[in-house]
């Protein structure tokens, strides 16, 4: 777990961005991870294609503005 006081700035915590954390990763290693990142950003396409699709299929609904 975290304690203490949060740094805010020099750590995001998005999945997948941080290809050159440390040593300069091998090319094999790289393309490891490029690969995951890669699956990961199509499964974020999928899962906002799904709520697209979803919000398409049911018009005037969940459009009121609150």
């Amino acid at each position: 777990m975290h304690h203490g006081p949060h740094h805010h700035g020099s750590h995001h915590h998005r999945r997948g961005r941080l290809f050159f954390r440390g040593p300069f990763p091998n090319r094999q290693e790289l393309l490891e991870r490029l690969e995951r990142y890669q699956r990961d950003l199509e499964q974020e396409l999928a899962d906002v294609a799904d709520v697209i699709a979803h919000l398409r299929d049911r018009p005037g609904q969940g459009t009121a503005e609150a």
